[in-house]
């Protein structure tokens, strides 16, 4: 896979040594045990896989080339590059500019933009209308582009079954970047509508068996569908795709569920099922993938407590949170400095968009046993300094530079 020249300060030797030993070990990736670190009264359990992605990497390097290639021109971004503050704010630091925030609403007008302006397109991706307003303001909009290849191909699924008649039916976050513009791009092919849980899919599922009358699709599904949706004829013949960072295990139900529904529905068996329902395969990308299936591993060891590093408005970070939490205490932090002391920890609760903080996170006991792992867009440097800071409240921080990988 290709490399990317990223800014060294988001680098770790620490952690880049461990997954280069990891991956000479398991070179087919089919290893998903965590790596331990065992320093005596604190043992850290490290995910097999975590941190920045092909796409996550594949913009970075290209906005701070542009930055470093154009230092007398304007320079925006449509949104934040990536949901870690470490990087917007780098990027805020260097006289980058967000038009809009990640809701879409406008921090800069679009009358303020000149031709010879430059704007990049974050990772995300963006929708067809934002493109076309830039091309009326002469700006090229798909010149500095960093949408995740992983993105684009969910839209190319979305347009192959689009144009066999089939209506996409989205599993995403309805106001995420990513899922507004695969929304965006899938309805100029057809009929889209979007479902953000399984709880969604089963009223979606409702209209397509005739339980729901179709006035009411239009209330509860509002901001969801795309114009001119008819819940009365297009909701025949359906496929899924998804938001590249949401749960797999949820994205795949949500499938499962509605294939069966449109089977019983219609009387279909094994061999017609695609006469309604599109075999779509999973779109998530391939990190989504591995950083979830990681953690599933990670989570089979015993262990006191996990913490999960990255940005508070990720994705993909609070899908790992949620996996963490089905078993065991787990804390959510942006960085090192939300760990205040060994009895005090600041963390996100990302289920109520607050945060909270926990006095004692760390057990009193012969050996502390951490389940560690981030998302996509977080820096392995901030995954470095979460270690250090731990192992300071033990008087340890140097063993970091000693590292010793125990083979369990």
């Amino acid at each position: 896979m290709k490399t990317f020249n990223v800014p060294v300060i988001y680098r770790s030797p620490l952690i880049s040594a461990i997954k280069n030993q990891r991956k000479q070990q398991d070179r087919m990736k089919k290893d998903f045990t965590p790596t331990a670190l065992d320093f005596g009264p604190l043992k850290i359990l490290l995910a097999r896989h975590f941190g920045f992605c092909y796409g996550v990497e594949n913009a970075i390097e290209i906005a701070f080339k542009t930055v470093d290639e154009n230092p007398d021109k304007r320079i925006f971004l449509l949104s934040e590059m990536i949901h870690n503050p470490h990087v917007n704010n780098d990027l805020l630091d260097r006289g980058v500019q967000f038009i809009m925030d990640t809701a879409g609403h406008q921090l800069v007008p679009w009358e303020t933009l000149h031709h010879d302006d430059i704007v990049i397109i974050p990772a995300f991706g963006t929708t067809l209308e934002t493109e076309n307003k830039l091309a009326s303001l002469g700006i090229e909009p798909l010149k500095y582009n960093t949408t995740c290849p992983f993105v684009e191909r969910v839209w190319n699924k979305a347009e192959q079954i689009g144009k066999k008649n089939y209506t996409v039916i989205v599993h995403g976050k309805p106001k995420h970047e990513e899922t507004r513009a695969t929304f965006s791009h899938s309805q100029a092919s057809t009929p889209t509508v979007v479902v953000k849980d399984i709880r969604e899919a089963a009223l979606l599922a409702d209209f397509i068996t005739g339980k729901k009358k179709g006035d009411e699709f239009y209330t509860l599904f509002q901001g969801q569908y795309s114009p001119g949706f008819n819940v009365a004829t297009d909701l025949q013949r359906v496929g899924v795709v998804n938001q590249t960072t949401m749960l797999a295990t949820e994205t795949q139900a949500i499938a499962d569920y509605i294939r069966q529904v449109m089977i019983d529905t219609y009387d279909l068996s094994e061999t017609t099922t695609g006469e309604r329902f599109a075999d779509t395969r999973d779109t998530l990308c391939y990190a989504t993938n591995d950083n979830q299936t990681a953690v599933t591993g990670m989570l089979l060891e015993p262990a006191d407590l996990a913490i999960v590093v990255g940005g508070y408005n990720s994705s993909n970070t609070s899908h790992l949170v949620e996996l963490c939490e089905e078993k065991l205490p787990t804390y959510f932090i942006s960085s090192a400095e939300h760990m205040v002391s060994a009895n005090a920890i600041n963390h996100w609760d990302f289920h109520h968009k607050t945060e909270l903080q926990s006095d004692s996170f760390l057990p009193k006991k012969e050996q502390v046993t951490i389940l560690l792992t981030s998302g996509a867009s977080c820096p392995d440097a901030l995954v470095e300094g979460v270690i250090r800071r731990l192992l300071s409240f033990y008087q340890l921080e140097h063993k970091a530079d000693e590292l010793i990988i125990i083979e369990e």
